[in-house]
């Protein structure tokens, strides 16, 4: 099968159609079988088109996807891993122990992380409290 990209010399409309090959366009054509999809005139020709190549870099799109995911993955998993070693764990109570850090200047000997919701993070950040989200991925995902 072949498809060409005709226009009609009538109405100046472009359109597609598809043949068994180009000796079939040529006889459709002799015959005066050929006809615009638009306004039924007969006077339709071939236009220049570009050969439509299988591209084999499509075929590797979800490949190369899923291979940047993984790095980026691998590259959050390296800080996590710098995360756990350097700073205290405070699970849930993250704002609390920000608030209570930031406020009451104690020191502690290493900085903090933890689970915040969404609206602990914006009141932080609003009383003037340096917090960063980053995305965090359980030991046991792979």
């Amino acid at each position: 099968m072949i498809r060409y990209k005709l226009i009609c010399k009538n109405c100046k409309k472009k359109f597609d159609s598809w043949f068994s090959g180009s000796k079939e366009y040529e006889k459709l054509k002799k015959l005066k079988h050929l006809s615009c999809h638009y306004c039924k005139s007969i006077k339709v020709e071939k236009t220049l088109m570009s050969p439509n190549i299988l591209n084999s870099k499509n075929d590797k799109l979800p490949i190369l996807r899923k291979n940047k995911f993984n790095k980026v993955k691998n590259k959050i998993k390296e800080y996590q891993k710098f995360i756990k070693k350097n700073l205290e764990y405070v699970g849930d109570n993250f704002a609390h122990e920000a608030r209570s850090l930031h406020y009451n200047n104690k020191k502690k000997s290493k900085g903090i992380y933890g689970k915040a919701t969404s609206n602990e993070i914006v009141e932080l950040k609003e009383e003037g409290i340096e917090t960063e989200v980053i995305p965090w991925f359980q030991d046991n995902e792979n």
